[in-house]
This record gives C-alpha cells, structure tokens and sequence, in this order.
C-alpha cells in the first residue's frame, strides 16, 4: 500500500535528515517510499534476514531485540531502524516487532544506498564512523567558539574603577567586558584593559571612584563565535590590539588576548611534559597540570580523536610519576632492591581525560627483606602524596601503593593473581578487574613482564574465572530507557543526566578487557584490545568494527561535554543531560549503547559477535 506522496511528503519535512533535501529530491525520495501497518506483536524482520530497506516509524512504536532476544530499545515516531544492516552486509543485525499498532514507512534499500553516496546530511547521520572526519588542529582553522578557554567576564559601566581593578586581580585577567547591565552576556558596552587603568588612571592621578566609562575603549570590534582563529590573529595585527571581545548579536560571549594566542601555542602535552621533568617539587608540578583542562578543551577543539587526547594526558600523568619517583630518590637514596611502580585504572589504559584520581601499585623484587619495606612506605607516600597535590587525588578504594596490600614482592603478586583466577569470588572479580589494566610507569619493568605473561595464561585456560569475570563486566549497562530512549538519574545534583563513565565508557571497557583474558592480548588500553581481539579472531569483525566506532561516539561526546564545562568556568565531569544534544546527536548516542548491550548480551550468552 503507497501512502499518499503529499502526505509522506509532509512528514518527510518533520524528519532528520531529510529535512535537508532539496524539495525535488524530497519528494522524488517520497514517491519511493511503501506503507506497512503492523498490530502489536507483528514481526517486521527477524535477525539475520535479509532486509529489502530502511524502515522509518510514522506512527506507533517498534521493539528492538538482539540475537538472543533482549531488549535493547524501543523506539517511536520519526525513528529509523535497519540501517546498520544495510550498511553492513545488507542482513538484519537485531529483530523487529511491532509493539503497538503502528505504520511504518519502507525506503527501498537501493534508494537508501544512493542517498548516503549523494547527500552530505544523510552520511553524516547515518554513518557513525568519525574516522572521515577533518582532524586539523590549526589554530588559524579553529573556530572562534573552540577557542575561548574561559566564561566571559564584566563589569557595569558605572562600576569604579576601583572595583574593575579588583576583578581582574581576583580572576587573574588583564580585561573586562563593559556591559549594559554588568553582567556576561549582557549589551556590549565597550571594553577596559589593564593598560587603561594604568595609562588613564593611574599616570593622570584620577580618583578610584571614577567611573569605568570615563576610561574604556568605547564600542570596541568584535568577533562573532563562528569566525576563525585566522581572523583573531589578521584583526590583532592590522589593528594593533591585545584583547579582542566575542560577540552574539552584540551580547559579550567572551574575550580573546594575546596572552591566550602566546597559551594556545605554548600549552601541549610535550611541553607540559617538559615542565614536569623540569619541576624540583609537587607544588611547581600541580602549578603544570593545572592547566589540563585548557589543554583538553584545546584538544577537544581541535578535532583530535578521543584517544589521541586521552593518551597525550595520560602522558602528563605518567611523567608527574616518574619526576615524583625521581625526587624520592633523592629524598631517600637509591632503592635497597629493584622496584616497579604501575598504574591500574584510567592511567594504566591510558585513558585519562579531564576527571582522574590515582590508582598504583608497586612490584619488589624478591630479594627484598623487612628491614627494606620502610624505604618503599617512604617512598610509596612521597609519591602518592605529590600525585594527590598534583590533582590526582587519593583513590577512595585505596587501590594504591601506599596500602600495603598493593606494595608487595613479585612473588606476592604471582599468588595473588592466581588466588582470583582459582577462586572468582566478588573481590576477586572487582580486583582482578582493576588488577588487569596495570602498565608500568617507573622502575624495572622486567619485574611485571613475566607475571603478566604467566597470569594471561591462566586465565584464558580456566573457563569457570572467565565466566566470572563476563558475569562482573555485565554490572555496568548503558542507560538505553524504553519510553525515551535514555534512562537518567532520577535525583540529586546529576537528576535528568547520563553518567558517561559508569554506563557508558566502563561498559565497554570491560568487554574490552574480557577479549582480551580470552586472547591473552597484553595491551591494557581499550581500543588497543578491541582491534586486538578483532586481529585475534575472539569477536568477529562486524562486532568489533561496530563495537569500535559506538565506543569512539561515546567516548567523544564525554570529552566534548568536559570541554564545554572547562570553557564555561567550571570543573569537567562525567554527567551529560541529553536535552542538551541535538536530536541528531541523541539518535547516535542511542544507537551506540544499543551496539554495547547487544555485544553484552552477546558476550552473556558465550558469543563474541553481532551477526
């Protein structure tokens, strides 16, 4: 049955992204469309059919199910289905029912695929993969809105200059925003500077109760937030100015300096490794990794790849480390017997972005005695206290090396993780969860190299810790709700947000690491392990491929979420309000945690792929 054109037409319109064709090829893509009506329980297509197109909700709503037959989401009106199918090997990836009476448009497959070659729009939506995407960090290609690094500041025009004096020395700027009404994104008034205080102040003896007025630059230029970094530095030039305010429609947004050009340039991750190794304290290292968050938000608007930006900070992390485990040794002499220290959680995947606390450990050689142990407590707080000064703060679990526990001989070590394969008990699997990600930062690496060999090994060879361990890694589950496609926290401070680690990041971290028990992979970072298992057969190549590219979305939406925090002055965190995304953004961010449950669900019933 053909649904009316105009009226397929007119829905079209309402839709995603169709909206952006031209009207001829909307309604040429219209005409193509077919008409099906399903009563609850009525079966649209079963998993590993083959699919005659991309079907798209009129009216209703429709459930979707994995291989095995859970739920992974249950979608409404204006929701496509059957795409990645389609895109994939042209066979259905999940099963179709209708859940209510419902009417559901059909575009041929062959229409589908001529779509994604010949419109932008329906590439970008339909085509998760951010491997195309331009990775240029440029800061002459950067836009405006990526490059301020701060909330914007003001004052009244009737403030004294008293006052406007004392708000840049408490925020630490060199200008402010004049505005109509005194605050951030209030009318653009004019601008005043250090330099006015100084020059018009301070050199022609006025009284500090002068008004602001009487001293700023009047209607100053400006920039909107969609202009480039090019044209920030061709402006500064040709008019031979140092702050340059940002506009929206004449609403002050934020101000540009020099002084951010000269930061911009100067604040990478060598150069702050460069810092650190420099550092003769905690105190001048802490002054360092302070300025992480610019530096994440600067590489988040650059467009670099998730793991890109968390390696380059875990590598600030690692080199605080190693400069902390230098210093002790100056402090204390050199070590009784050789000794290793390791990180475990984010550090030891290297994946740490803008929220982080500490988790270490420490291998001894076996040749150490109890007179020894009192060096390595010494040196264990040194460098757990630097790290806690540095803002890696004290791991609430105490999965640190401070704990005695966690500093032990190599022999030691052997037995503990021999104790949690032979009996998978809960902390068993929680520690063997954390134990799994240690990688080496300081000290005599030969001391994990063989106990981590010896450890794979028997893991993989003892199915019933395996089956634990799958078990443990299905605690954390993306937050896919049934009504509205996400579920939120209900209460307190994150009520209406998603947590982007715990349910979203962790759950396919710990895939990742189950693949990698099972092919005795010795990478410890995520994406590491999920090629790795790919390469080594555990997950079929759809499932990696498809598991790879939801973890890449998830992941870069948590790092774009902390930038935008960073950017508006306040700490980043792990929480994300889905009204906030666009309904593009929404639909994709859906898709990914329906990939990561059905390869949850696949894993919970001992298969390692989707299709």
């Amino acid at each position: 049955m053909t649904e009316t054109h105009p009226a397929v037409t007119a829905f079209l319109q309402t839709v995603h992204p169709y909206d952006n064709l031209p009207p001829d090829e909307l309604a040429r893509v219209a005409r193509s469309f077919s008409r099906r009506e399903y009563l609850p329980g009525a079966l649209i297509y079963a998993f590993g059919e083959p699919l005659g197109g991309l079907f798209l909700i009129k009216s209703g709503g429709v459930e979707i199910t994995d291989r095995n037959g859970a739920l992974v989401s249950l979608l409404s009106a204006r929701n496509s289905f059957g795409e990645r199918g389609l895109l994939r090997d042209g066979l259905a990836a999940t099963t179709a029912r209708a859940s209510e009476p419902s009417v559901v448009l059909m575009l041929p497959a062959d229409d589908f695929r001529r779509l994604i070659d010949s419109s932008d729009a329906f590439a970008r939506f339909f085509n998760r993969s951010r491997a195309g995407e331009p990775r240029a960090a440029d800061f002459a290609l950067m836009k405006v809105s990526d490059i301020l690094a701060r909330a914007p500041l003001a004052c009244a025009p009737d403030a004294s200059v008293a006052v406007a004096a004392r708000l840049m020395r408490d925020a630490a700027v060199s200008s402010l925003g004049v505005t109509q009404d005194g605050l951030a994104h209030g009318q653009l008034l004019g601008i005043v500077t250090q330099r006015d205080l100084s020059n018009k102040v301070l050199a022609e003896d006025r009284d500090p109760a002068t008004p602001v007025a009487e001293v700023m630059t009047q209607n100053p230029v400006s920039l909107t937030q969609n202009a480039l970094g090019g044209d920030v530095l061709a402006l500064m030039l040709e008019r031979r100015i140092g702050h340059l305010p940002i506009t929206d429609e004449g609403h002050f947004i934020g101000m540009i300096t020099q002084t951010d050009l000269t930061r911009f340039q100067a604040v990478s991750s060598a150069m702050l490794v460069h810092e650190v190794a420099g550092a003769r304290d905690a105190a001048q290292m802490a002054q360092v990794t302070a300025r992480i968050p610019q530096l994440l938000a600067q590489l988040v608007g650059g467009n670099h790849r998730h793991e890109v930006i968390t390696r380059r900070i875990t590598d600030i992390a690692d080199a605080v480390t190693r400069r902390l485990l230098a210093l002790a040794e100056e402090a204390f002499g050199p070590p009784p017997v050789p000794y290793l220290w390791l990180a475990c959680g984010s550090q030891g995947r290297q994946e740490q972005s803008g929220v982080s606390d500490q988790d270490n450990c420490m291998i001894l050689d076996d040749s150490v005695t109890p007179e020894d142990m009192p060096y390595f407590q010494n040196l264990a707080a040194f460098v757990s206290d630097g790290l806690n000064e540095c803002g890696y703060v004290f791991c609430p679990g105490e999965m640190m090396a401070t704990t005695p526990r966690w500093c032990q001989p190599a022999q030691v070590w052997r037995d503990y993780f021999r104790h949690w394969i032979a009996r998978p008990d809960g902390e068993a699997q929680m520690l063997a969860s954390v134990m799994f990600d240690l990688r080496p930062i300081g000290g005599a690496a030969s001391l994990f190299a063989e106990i981590q060999a010896e450890t794979l090994e028997m893991a993989a060879k003892n199915s019933i810790f395996v089956a634990h361990m799958i078990s443990n890694s299905l605690k954390h589950t993306p937050p896919l709700g049934l009504i509205r496609g996400f579920a939120t926290i209900r209460s307190g401070e994150h009520r209406n947000h998603i947590d982007m680690k715990m349910n979203g990041v962790v759950p396919v971290t710990d895939l990742a690491r189950i693949y990698a028990l099972q092919g005795r992979l010795s990478p410890a970072n995520t994406r590491a392990r999920l090629q790795g298992a790919e390469e080594a057969g555990v997950i079929s190549v759809t499932g990696a491929r498809d598991l790879i590219e939801a973890y890449d979305l998830i992941a870069s939406m948590r790092l774009e979420s902390q930038a935008v925090l960073v950017k508006s002055g306040r700490r980043p965190d792990n929480y994300l309000a889905p009204s906030d995304l666009s309904d593009f953004e929404r639909s994709h961010l859906r898709d990914a945690f329906v990939v990561v449950r059905t390869m949850q669900s696949a894993a919970g019933h001992g298969k390692g792929a989707i299709g």
